[in-house]
């Protein structure tokens, strides 16, 4: 996100994004990695192929206006670019929409392209409010290569008034325990509420779908203890034997 990061999506925003500078890039970039290397092996460990963490700063500082408006601009319409409902919404409203913010879907979409000629990615995968973005990729490499490649969008982690869990949303809880305590994060889901339990016991833990019925059913019975709660901020990932992590 080096490059992307510059810029800011519009998608789930109804005003710009504050721009960030090089040095705050770079800081984002870096936490991120250490996130993603709980997640992924980049050490190709036990001979399986390593996961590559790339940015996308690489390859676009160096393209020239009239380049990426010839290469990229030319094979995606203005009318797909307004259909998209983020563009679409900020449109309508007061505030308006930068060119910058505008140009955003173009960006991904290159990413895409140069993701799939030069490492030859098929599958792009983001959340749901991501898919005019990734569709556009899609496109953007039909219409240059003829080859056909995939999107998948998952629905997004959202709260009960219809705010996702973005890191520049109010009341943000963060992955990292120098910005939310493990104990503020253990709190913050105690105190959900109780029309978003089920939906985050199903979605953040591994707790089996028929269990995650009964915990819900006897909260539903007994609202005033708050055992589903208590049972969403306890559940951890799990042992190699199945056992649950203490919280």
């Amino acid at each position: 996100g080096g490059a992307t990061g510059m810029i800011g999506d519009p998608s789930g925003r109804s005003d710009e994004r504050n721009l960030l500078d090089g040095p705050t890039l770079d800081r984002n970039l870096a936490a991120i990695s250490g996130q993603l290397a709980q997640l992924l092996d980049f050490e190709g460990l036990d001979g399986a192929p390593p996961a590559a963490l790339v940015d996308n700063r690489t390859w676009t500082e160096g393209v020239g206006v009239l380049a990426f408006l010839r290469d990229v601009g030319k094979h995606v319409t203005v009318n797909t670019m307004l259909a998209k409902e983020s563009v679409r919404n900020r449109i309508e409203a007061e505030s308006g929409i930068s060119f910058t913010e505008f140009s955003y879907m173009l960006l991904q979409a290159h990413d895409f392209a140069v993701l799939h000629e030069e490492r030859g990615c098929e599958l792009q995968v983001g959340g749901s409010d991501q898919w005019g973005n990734i569709t556009a990729g899609i496109d953007l490499i039909r219409r240059r290569t003829g080859a056909h490649v995939h999107g998948l969008t998952v629905p997004l982690v959202t709260r009960s008034d219809g705010a996702k869990f973005g890191k520049t949303a109010e009341g943000a809880v963060w992955l990292g325990e120098h910005r939310t305590m493990p104990y503020e994060l253990h709190q913050y889901f105690v105190n959900v509420d109780d029309r978003d339990v089920e939906r985050f016991l199903l979605q953040l833990t591994l707790l089996p779908v028929d269990e995650v019925r009964e915990v819900v059913d006897a909260h539903g019975a007994a609202p005033s203890a708050p055992h589903a709660p208590r049972r969403l901020a306890d559940a951890g990932p799990p042992h190699e034997h199945g056992a649950q992590a203490p919280p």
